[in-house]
């Protein structure tokens, strides 16, 4: 028969993925520095809204009614703010596998965040969310896991 054929023999060092999918094995197993970053950023736009009075969604909190506003004696145009304590009680923890945001606050063994987060007919609270994923803080969440898992591909 004749033709032609060519004969090719190529060795693959595969050296460099086998290094680059480790370090994306070692940064999937400790994910707390990112966790961490989340978790400050997370805090700074919790804060950020409850400065601005909205919900994770940019909602406006229901205002207060005008017969507790009567009788609050600071802060009176200010909603979930009497001393500014709660706010400042916002923090996270951050571990390898996962973090955690919200306040361990209550007032007189009242679970006062819960209550307003959720709403309360017992108290007569309307829900005023304060914990939450805005779509920033979502895109931020997205955008720190990519700089944490590039960081690893880099070396």
């Amino acid at each position: 028969m004749a033709g032609a054929s060519i004969s090719i023999d190529y060795e693959f060092n595969d050296q460099r993925i086998i290094d680059a999918l480790k370090r994306l094995e070692r940064a999937g197993a400790d994910m707390e520095p990112a966790f961490m970053d989340i978790g400050e950023s997370l805090l700074n736009s919790h804060r950020d809204r409850w400065d601005q009075q909205v919900s994770p969604d940019g909602e406006a909190w229901e205002p207060l009614s005008e017969k507790y506003r009567a009788r609050k004696k600071k802060n009176k145009d200010k909603i979930l703010v009497l001393e500014g304590f709660t706010r400042d009680t916002l923090s996270y923890n951050s571990f390898n596998d996962g973090l955690e945001l919200g306040t361990n606050r209550t007032e007189k063994g009242f679970p006062f965040p819960i209550a307003h987060q959720l709403g309360s007919e017992k108290n007569n609270l309307p829900a005023r969310p304060f914990l939450g994923l805005s779509e920033a803080d979502e895109q931020m969440i997205m955008d720190t896991l990519e700089d944490h898992f590039d960081l690893a591909l880099r070396g």
